[in-house]
């Protein structure tokens, strides 16, 4: 359930420790914010920067818990971790903005997007979901965060959710798994209240290999929006589909006629 609306008093000084200035531009025409997946971090859309139009600047959202916010707490549920993106996002709506989420990051965005039209009159310009079904698509494999590490590794590498590369790097993967667990538990424990479609257009990706994500599921997302919505099906996994080129030259051909 969406909260009353609060007064977001310190959105803007939460900037810093939030957001992610990837491809900072003094006055940009529209701003794509980025959710990183489960475990994620603002980095993983780094390399976006010079593939998107020139008057687009580039956000992404550090979660707690992780790298310079290592020391924070992760946020193990949706409700809270939307609030809290919705309000730091506010500053940013002095131009218009677009939101993008991959995976875990795509219902995190759609929530945000609840947020910002119900309580703060804030309308992002496009919502694009990547590598997740709809919310309210059936989903199965709902336990692994209740799983000791090596069986939620394994759970994870299955369904083409972690980077396999972090196998071969045990000191690394002890550093990430608490913010793995937490990602998971808030995804795995999220239930949509309701059915509640946002009133921007909504374009989905899904890859056509990745094995957590059936096209359908993908299709379905556009129960959740009253506007305009595209399904973009590309060649890839869940993690290469956001590594390939396909999707930021199909979202930068969105932001070039985004006004």
């Amino acid at each position: 359930m969406i909260p009353t609306p609060v007064r977001a008093r310190n959105a803007a000084s939460q900037d810093g420790r939030w957001l992610r200035r990837l491809r900072p531009l003094p006055a940009p025409r529209i701003r794509l914010v980025c959710l990183p997946h489960a475990g994620g971090t603002a980095g993983a859309f780094r390399d976006w920067a010079e593939a998107l139009p020139d008057d687009v600047e580039l956000v992404a959202v550090q979660y707690p818990g992780r790298q310079d916010r290592f020391a924070e707490p992760c946020v193990p549920a949706m409700g809270p971790l939307a609030d809290s993106v919705a309000q730091v996002l506010l500053p940013l709506f002095d131009r218009p903005v677009a939101l993008l989420g991959h995976s875990m990051g795509a219902a995190l965005a759609y929530e945000v997007t609840l947020r910002l039209e119900a309580l703060y009159r804030a309308r992002p310009r496009w919502l694009f979901v990547s590598g997740h079904g709809s919310p309210l698509s059936p989903r199965s494999g709902r336990d692994l965060h209740l799983r000791d590490d090596e069986a939620m590794v394994q759970g994870l590498l299955e369904l083409g959710g972690m980077d396999p590369g972090l196998v071969a790097e045990p000191e690394l993967l002890a550093l990430l798994l608490p913010s793995f667990r937490a990602d998971l538990t808030l995804i795995e424990t999220y239930r949509p209240a309701g059915s509640r479609p946002v009133t921007v257009p909504l374009t989905a990706y899904v890859g056509d290999a990745d094995p957590g994500v059936p096209v359908a599921h993908a299709a379905a997302w556009s129960d959740l929006t009253s506007a305009e919505f595209s399904l973009r099906v590309f060649p890839g996994d869940h993690f290469s589909l956001v590594q390939g080129p396909e999707i930021v030259t199909d979202v930068a051909g969105v932001l070039a006629g985004a006004h």
